[in-house]
């Protein structure tokens, strides 16, 4: 079993003040303003010093992931679009998909990774909600980038689950160079147990979406299972997988992932321990809900954004301490470390936030 920890929130490292939020879990802002022209060092020290944050671009549309490559930066946005943000300048990129996007609650275009030799083939790999005559699925897809236009170029792995919520989303490439896609339950819990449904696991393919032959159940996507909704997937220098997830009122987690494990949705969640099943490293308990999202890591610590916890939370993996590093800008979605700059997006577009007059933002906050 792992051990878990049930942390109280510390005050912020930056930001002086907080948001409240005493609605039930479900998925008020200060605004930044613009710097007009181009962006001096006396300008960023001075907003890093008052409000421990540089806000980068905004007027974004439900972003849901953050990939750079170099010095751009590109965002997915969940009614189908890609942002592309680079020397100052921000652009909207159409994306040609083969299905129509599903319109259902938290679903769209959701997570997109960068093909690691990406200059040359110009690939990325995305994940998305879609529907059609047979129903609503999720599916994993390659997309090639072709005079500003993403196009759909061939299908890895299709009819994952998908429902009215819960369709997880997250895709990353691990150290291995392996495709780990992160899967909901589709509102239907009892699927994150059957290691013969793709829904409530973190699956794991080559990138041209064939099955590695040294996943843990032969002939199987299945990486581990028994997720109720994660949304974030990283790894720490040692080459260790962590993800975040939802639970189903507050008991959100962190967990270390492992090849072959159960993670106890439906059975266990939050604190609770069962034999055989993994418990996680951290937990909200059940008096506190972060509705975490995308994550990654930095120097023994992981980064989470977080959405009804409206805060960019800190865990250090090696004291299990917890505290927010960013807070009162709203709904958070997804974090990108590169180097000792962390960027992060806000998600009060997304139907349950309080938007701004120009929200969706992307921030970068300097790691110390």
């Amino acid at each position: 079993m792992k051990k878990h920890f049930v942390i109280p929130m510390f005050s912020i490292l930056f930001i002086l003040g907080c948001s409240a939020n005493d609605q039930p879990n479900m998925e008020s802002e200060e605004s930044q303003p613009v710097n007009g022209g181009e962006t001096t060092v006396d300008d960023v020290e001075e907003r890093q010093t008052a409000n421990g944050y540089e806000m980068i671009t905004e007027d974004l549309d439900i972003p849901w992931a953050i990939e750079k490559y170099e010095d751009t930066i590109y965002l997915s946005e969940r009614p189908g679009n890609i942002v592309k943000v680079e020397d100052g300048e921000t652009e909207a990129q159409s994306v040609q998909l083969e299905k129509e996007l599903a319109t259902a609650a938290e679903a769209g275009l959701l997570g997109v990774v960068l093909d690691p030799q990406f200059l040359e083939t110009q690939l990325a790999y995305a994940y998305y909600t879609y529907e059609d005559g047979n129903g609503q699925f999720n599916r994993v897809v390659s997309l090639r980038l072709e005079e500003n236009v993403w196009r759909e170029e061939n299908v890895l792995l299709d009819h994952i689950p998908s429902g009215n919520v819960h369709h997880g989303g997250r895709i990353k490439i691990g150290p291995d160079e392996k495709l780990y896609v992160a899967t909901g339950d589709a509102a239907e819990p009892h699927i994150a147990q059957d290691r013969d449904s793709l829904g409530g696991k973190i699956l794991r393919m080559n990138l041209d979406g064939s099955i590695p032959g040294d996943n843990p159940f032969p002939n199987s996507y299945v990486y581990s299972y028994g997720h109720r909704n994660p949304q974030g997937l990283t790894w720490s220098s040692d080459g260790s997988l962590y993800s975040s997830e939802h639970g189903q009122t507050a008991n959100d987690e962190i967990n270390e992932i492992e090849a072959g494990q159960n993670y106890g949705w439906p059975i266990i969640e939050g604190h609770e321990e069962e034999e055989g099943m993994i418990s996680p490293l951290f937990t909200s308990g059940s008096e506190e809900t972060w509705a975490p999202s995308g994550m990654d890591y930095y120097d023994g610590k992981l980064y989470v954004a977080t959405l009804r916890g409206t805060a960019l939370l800190e865990f250090d993996l090696e004291t299990g301490e917890q505290r927010e590093v960013i807070s009162n800008i709203g709904r958070i979605r997804d974090v990108l470390v590169d180097g000792t700059s962390l960027y992060f997006i806000s998600n009060n577009t997304d139907g349950r936030g309080e938007p701004d007059e120009n929200d969706d933002r992307l921030y970068r906050v300097w790691l110390k």
